[in-house]
This record gives structure tokens, C-alpha cells and sequence, in this order.
């Protein structure tokens, strides 16, 4: 089974939450890496996503060390909504 992963940024402006963290984080640009694997038996070729993970601090953050939590990518793409509405 071929698996990919994609490492994307994402910034917030304000602190926020996830259901798999213990804390709020502060605003800041973070690293997601999402993982997917290639969906056999297609006649083309097409992949599903099997796992997202933040990397914790964010990358203004230094001094701490780097922490790598799996979440939920539909509660990332929720919080990072809520931040672009200026809560």
C-alpha cells in the first residue's frame, strides 16, 4: 500500500482549541501533516486521507520542545473557520 504524506501551514490569530488538546494554543503558524494512503483496485489513481496530526508549539514558538498530536481534520478545518470569523 503506497501512503503520502502532505506537510502544510496553518495560521492562526487568535488562540484556539481542539478536542485533542489539553490546553488552548496561542496564536501563531503551525505544521499539520496529513497522511493518506492510495485506494487500491481503481482504475485511477486516488488516495484517502488516514491521519492528521499537528505539530505542537507553533513555529513562533521556541524553547519548548516539539510535541506531534493526531486530530480530527474536520475540527482543524472548524477552528480555523472560527478563527477567520474574529470570534
Amino acid at each position: 500500500m503506497t501512503v503520502r504524506t502532505n506537510e502544510t501551514n496553518v495560521t492562526f490569530k487568535r488562540a484556539f482549541s481542539l478536542p485533542e488538546l489539553e490546553h488552548p494554543q496561542p496564536p501563531g503558524t503551525y505544521r499539520v501533516l496529513t497522511d493518506e494512503e492510495e485506494i487500491p483496485g481503481l482504475s485511477f489513481l486516488a488516495y484517502r486521507r488516514v491521519a492528521t496530526i499537528l505539530r505542537l508549539p507553533s513555529l513562533a514558538t521556541s524553547g519548548r520542545p516539539e510535541e506531534m498530536i493526531s486530530i480530527n481534520a474536520a475540527e482543524l478545518s472548524a477552528a480555523m473557520a472560527a478563527d477567520g470569523e474574529g470570534r
